[in-house]
């Protein structure tokens, strides 16, 4: 059975997609379909940049679901299908697109305003985010605690063994890194990011995205989707939303998410969209999981037929 990763934010790159769309039209049709629905060119954004224009978290976040879902249509187009869907943060919205629970336009819209509402919520400069490397979740946490005097700094992202990004205020994720280092980190890295994603700083982000997110037309999905939140199914278009809204504020339990996908019996994961990000962090989640990523022609074409050919046993 396969199961299909989508990326989130940070995963893009100026040139995404663009050789893609060259050689397939339904490709190249949906990422047209996204330019009417925002009213803009998205996909020259994707194809030409310039990057510090795709760099900005309101442009990051629709250009990478455009490119995901345009890459899910061209392999359900070959026959190939999951049996579950789950995605990193942003992912999560691409994985409601391909399971039916959002429209394609409206999670592109939702998702234009869920980057601005996020970049807007914390000042620049003053939330910051950073991985911790080689220390347990349990300890990092403890660092966290340790390190806040006040301020915010929590785990935000638990991606995988080994490997938990903290968020909060620039100061306190400082300290909370040294700490860190001083309980056996072996590497503490700032990331390069323009907001504290998926902390207490993100509470302002997620007031104003909800009202409209519970606007929107939604459905049951048509499979499961693994939340972010309590990496447990949603099945049913209100536990979907309810979902999509506490991820803007709580982290995102990667590691969790992939354990459930392998509890459902999944043998292989694909990584649908930019990047390899989520393949390699499977890799170090559950190595017993064939993972692979589609992001370009070359591992299109490389691994089509091998997913045709699962996806027709599954």
């Amino acid at each position: 059975m396969i199961a299909f990763m989508f990326p989130g934010q940070g995963s893009q790159y100026v040139g995404m997609g663009k050789d893609l769309a060259e050689k397939f039209p339904v490709f190249r049709d949906t990422l047209e379909m996204a330019d009417d629905a925002l009213g803009e060119s998205l996909s020259r954004l994707c194809f030409d940049g310039p990057e510090d224009d795709l760099r900005l978290t309101a442009n990051t976040q629709p250009a990478v679901l455009a490119i995901s879902i345009a890459m899910y249509r061209l392999l359900e187009s070959r026959g190939v299908k999951p049996v579950l869907v789950a995605g990193h943060s942003l992912g999560e919205y691409s994985a409601h697109v391909a399971a039916g629970t959002l429209s394609f336009g409206d999670a592109l819209r939702i998702v234009r305003r869920r980057g601005s509402y996020m970049q807007e919520a914390v000042p620049v400069g003053t939330g910051a985010m950073a991985a911790i490397i080689g220390l347990d979740t349990r300890l990092v946490d403890q660092a966290c605690k340790e390190s806040a005097n006040g301020e915010i700094v929590s785990p935000a992202n638990m991606n995988a063994p080994g490997q938990v990004v903290i968020a909060g205020d620039t100061t306190a994720v400082a300290r909370a890194g040294q700490r860190a280092k001083a309980l056996g980190a072996r590497r503490v890295m700032a990331l390069p990011v323009s907001a504290p994603f998926h902390c207490e700083l993100m509470r302002p982000a997620q007031k104003r995205l909800e009202p409209e997110l519970r606007g929107i037309v939604v459905s049951d999905p048509n499979m499961p989707v693994i939340a972010n939140c309590d990496a447990l199914p949603k099945k049913t278009a209100a536990e979907a939303v309810d979902a999509l809204v506490n991820q803007v504020s709580a982290p995102v339990l990667w590691e969790d998410v992939v354990r459930k996908m392998s509890s459902y019996g999944i043998k292989t994961c694909v990584e649908v969209g930019p990047g390899k990000v989520l393949t390699g962090l499977l890799k170090k989640i559950d190595r017993a999981v064939t993972s692979w990523n589609v992001s370009d022609v070359s591992s299109f074409l490389e691994i089509e037929e091998s997913l045709v050919s699962l996806s027709s046993k599954a």
